[in-house]
């Protein structure tokens, strides 16, 4: 075996580096948002142990949803990079193009097996460059194939060194190559079909057998008139390991998957679904589809699904021929490589093998797959077209007559597919231009027109998204899928009425129920989506939400298993004040799905519905378990702890806070609750910086601008607090309670009375019956020496609150007041009341605003990408917070207040009474 040289490897490197260097700039496409973005088996947070039992996209292999595409290696190395990089999608990208270098310096050993040194390097070089490659390569999801090729390779190698001298048995190169299969099979699962080369190596290549003398050898032995050939039998004992070792793996295999196949639709793979003979001669037909990709990809798409192939119905249709030619030239390779001795023949003979073998597990022939033609799946099936491809140049190129013109075809060829390459990899650099580069050679697949529309929907262009999935529905009138898309862009331009009826269309199309036959069978469990996607559409309208929970209930009835639905249901019933029904329907959704973070923090929302915090608590910090970066748990299990009153949570809750402010850095409400943390620990400074910062994000938060200037006031920076005042009230000039602080600071501070005046004089134009705003103006008459006023103010203050004490005792000191100077005939109070005004605190600082400017409470709707128009928001309003029912610490604080409220009640009883 003749090893790869220096020069050979810098070669394929630069060659590779020339091809593939534009697909570092290309972004996460197609499958990629699936397995990559979408995929939490990438996070470190995910135990390990998760890469095992789930499939190639994240979904446990038990769901029915499940694609049982295992590949757990493959997903490992996205984990590595992700470790490295997180959703940086260039180190992705060139980990792609490593490991394509490597499978081409691992081919260039396997060709020197079968060719010569400059053969070789023609098919690796032709390998290298082949434009089929390009999904494989920079396509991130396609490192499956990349992968599973290195050890496919390499155990093909591994094998051939099992055979000693004297045609002896070497065991260790046997065991290796059994273990490099299982590895091979862990990232792709057609790395299991290097056992079938093996075996054809064994017997036509390490043994020389041609198929004549095997048949001459079979007959012998029936008729008796020989016996098994020692080394004969020392190839059936190699091939019977081989064979137990494949079906030990296959045995592992069902079992990983639970004896189910996956669920595809007629949109999928529509000749699976179709009646004989459409469904044989479609099959075949796309045997010779495949071949031409190969041998000439000028047309490449990256969804070959629906009806891009229109099926081949009958005998008469002229595509069958190319059916016959395609099995007539392949049967005269075989009839070739099998029957002539010679090397010539034995390189056909491992080209067809590693052409067909590997293909076959994506040929539909032993079990439908979820696609009619996959450019990634060639990529192995190429290896043995190379070969051929270079094995034919290197028979033109030892002819003098066709030597010159086979080396300028071949130079052709290969810079032809380099630039092809190079040009194709820009194709990938977005979704939009992946699927419009696709939709140029396809228009008949309503896929690609769904997948432009969504596309445009993710750059928020519903108008031109709406008219792809528009097209979408007329290609393919009974896609359900794009009457959904049609239904969802409806509703996020607003036009509900043709939202609902694009919905209504989708749902008449489901398969109606057949009794005795599982319905989650015959039909892709997304499309069940309609039943939520109309539901939360129409519990916009109070008076359809019971419509709505009947298309809940309806989408359960169908599949018990339907994680959403249950989700789904629990906001609505919230919704529908029905804590005790939601709360239901997330344990049963927890039941499916234990390790969702968000149906953890739904069930947290639903127990403060039921006023139960201590259990909401537990909860949000079950969701914080699983997902240490869940924003909505972070700031909402802080605000728990914050207005539990137990100075022991403080500590916690600013730690989630701040890790919510790094999660969320333009989120104002994060730094203000930071803030009234720090205010309630006594850290003025601390506070102010932290309210500041609020007040810079969102310079109209209005309980940030309160509390600021409530901060002022109570440190002794009255003065301070009023530009915070003024800006409160420019844009809320009805916030009754920035009126009486700003009035109390005037009053007290600026001794400005009639600025006084005026902020009382606004609030009871506001609240003609607010008692505080009331009993304050009744003072100002008071400074103003209007003693009759200030009589009447209080008596018509007492009128609305009867049972406040402190009202009573001040209308009797100025009444007293009133009589004594009618007695003394004196006609003024006395000239100097600063030092009273300035001792004069009013009860109503006593009114400090509540703490906490509420965020809005969201309800996380589990698993729909990020993007799930079933997520609900629970709001609550964005108002002061007025809690009715009060804490312990609360009540001690208002007794504390009242305390010293009374005080001051005493100092202002002074000031009447002209002490």
């Amino acid at each position: 075996m003749a090893d790869v040289s220096l020069k050979e490897a810098a070669l394929i490197v630069g060659v590779v580096a020339a091809c593939y260097w534009n697909s570092l700039f290309c972004g996460f496409v197609f499958d990629d948002v699936s397995a990559i973005l979408d995929n939490k088996d990438l996070h470190p947070s995910t135990p390990l142990k998760n890469l095992f039992q789930n499939d190639f996209w994240g979904t446990p292999m038990s769901e029915e949803r499940s694609h049982k595409s295992y590949r757990p290696l493959t997903v490992l190395t996205f984990r590595l990079n992700y470790l490295f990089s997180e959703l940086n999608a260039v180190s992705y990208h060139f980990l792609n193009l490593v490991f394509h270098v490597v499978v081409c310096v691992v081919f260039l050993k396997v060709c020197k097996l079968f060719l010569d040194n400059r053969s070789s390097v023609v098919a690796s070089l032709l390998f290298a460059v082949h434009p089929i490659h390009t999904e494989a390569v920079t396509g991130v999801v396609g490192r499956a194939e990349l992968l599973s090729s290195i050890f496919f390779l390499a155990a093909f190698l591994s094998y051939t060194k099992s055979k000693g001298p004297d045609n002896t048995i070497v065991w260790t190169p046997i065991a290796v190559t059994v273990f490099l299969v299982a590895v091979a099979t862990l990232c792709k699962e057609q790395g299991i079909t290097v056992v079938g080369i093996c075996c054809v190596y064994e017997v036509f290549i390490a043994q020389g057998y041609t198929l004549p003398v095997l048949l001459d050898t079979a007959v012998q032995i029936l008729q008796g008139k020989g016996s098994i050939p020692f080394s004969m039998l020392q190839t059936l004992l190699k091939l019977i390991v081989l064979m137990f070792s494949t079906l030990l793996l296959v045995v592992v295999r069902v079992q990983v998957i639970q004896s189910q196949l996956p669920v595809f639709t007629r949109f999928d793979n529509p000749a699976a679904v179709s009646p004989s003979p459409a469904r044989q001669l479609t099959f075949n037909y796309l045997l010779p589809v495949n071949a031409w990709l190969l041998l000439n990809p000028s047309e490449l798409c990256c969804d070959w699904t629906m009806g891009t192939i229109p099926l081949v119905e009958s005998l008469l249709d002229v595509r069958n021929v190319a059916t016959l030619t395609f099995f007539c030239f392949l049967g005269s390779l075989i009839v070739f490589s099998l029957r002539y001795p010679g090397d010539s023949s034995k390189t056909v003979l491992m080209a067809l093998c590693l052409i067909v073998l590997p293909f076959i597990p994506a040929s539909n022939l032993f079990f439908p797959v979820g696609f009619v033609v996959a450019e990634r799946v060639l990529y192995v099936p190429s290896m043995g077209f190379c070969i051929l491809v270079a094995h034919g140049w290197k028979k033109l190129s030892n002819k003098s007559v066709l030597r010159k013109i086979s080396w300028v075809c071949l130079a052709a060829v290969l810079f032809t597919h380099a630039l092809k390459t190079l040009h194709r990899n820009w194709d990938w650099e977005s979704e939009y231009t992946l699927f419009m580069s696709a939709l140029k050679v396809n228009k008949n697949n309503a896929k690609l027109w769904n997948n432009v529309g969504h596309a445009l929907e993710n750059e928020k262009n519903f108008e031109r998204a709406l008219q792809f999935f528009i097209q979408a529905t007329q290609v393919q009138p009974d896609d359900i899928g794009a009457h959904m898309n049609v239904g969802r862009t409806y509703k996020n331009l607003n036009k509900t009425k043709e939202a609902e009826e694009s919905y209504m269309i989708a749902k008449s199309l489901m398969p109606q129920i057949i009794p005795g036959k599982k319905y989650a069978a015959r039909v892709a469990p997304n499309h069940l989506n309609v039943y939520i996607n109309l539901a939360n559409l129409i519990r916009a309208n109070e008076s359809r939400l019971e419509e709505a929970d009947q298309l809940y209930r309806q989408a359960i009835s169908m599949r018990p298993d339907f994680k959403q639905a249950y989700i789904s249901r629990g906001e609505l019933l919230l919704k529908m004040n029905k804590p005790l029904k939601a709360k239901e329907a997330y344990l049963r959704a927890l039941e499916l799905d234990r390790t969702n973070a968000d149906l953890w923090y739904n069930l947290a929302i639903v127990y403060i519905e039921l006023k139960d915090p201590t259990e909401a608590l537990k909860n949000f910090n079950r969701a914080l378990e699983l997902n240490p970066t869940h924003k909505l748990a972070l700031f909402n299990s802080a605000l728990l702890m914050q207005e539990s009153g137990d100075a022991r949570l403080r500590p916690e809750a600013k730690q989630r806070l701040l890790h919510y402010v790094k999660e969320e850095p333009q989120d104002a409400n994060g730094y203000f609750n930071l803030g009234m943390l720090a205010m309630d620990d006594k850290k003025d400074t601390e506070a102010e910086a932290w309210m500041k910062k609020a007040i810079r994000l969102q310079p109209n938060f209005r309980s940030a601008l309160f509390n600021l200037a409530l901060l002022y006031s109570q440190t002794g920076k009255e003065l301070m607090a009023l530009p915070v005042l003024e800006d409160l009230l420019r844009y809320y000039p009805e916030h009754t309670k920035g009126l009486i602080l700003k009035g109390d600071i005037l009053m007290n501070q600026k001794k400005d009375i009639v600025g006084a005046k005026k902020c009382f004089e606004k609030i009871l134009e506001l609240d003609p019956n607010n008692v505080q705003g009331k009993h304050n103006l009744c003072v100002v008459y008071f400074e103003e020496r209007d003693l009759i006023k200030a009589e009447k103010c209080l008596v018509e203050t007492l009128a609305l609150a009867p049972h406040e004490e402190y009202i009573q005792r001040h209308l009797n000191i100025v009444r007293s007041k009133i009589a004594s100077l009618s007695a003394t005939e004196q006609s003024s109070l006395p000239a100097d009341g600063n030092t009273a005004a300035e001792e004069k605190k009013k009860s109503f600082q006593n009114l400090k605003e509540v703490k906490k400017e509420q965020k809005t409470t969201q309800t996380a709707a589990g698993n729909n990408k990020g993007h799930s128009e079933n997520k609900k928001q629970t709001e609550k309003t964005n108002t002061d917070k007025e809690t009715p029912k009060k804490s312990t610490k609360e009540i001690k604080d208002i007794e504390k207040k009242r305390v010293a409220a009374l005080k001051r009640l005493e100092e202002i009883e002074r000031i009447l009474n002209g002490e």
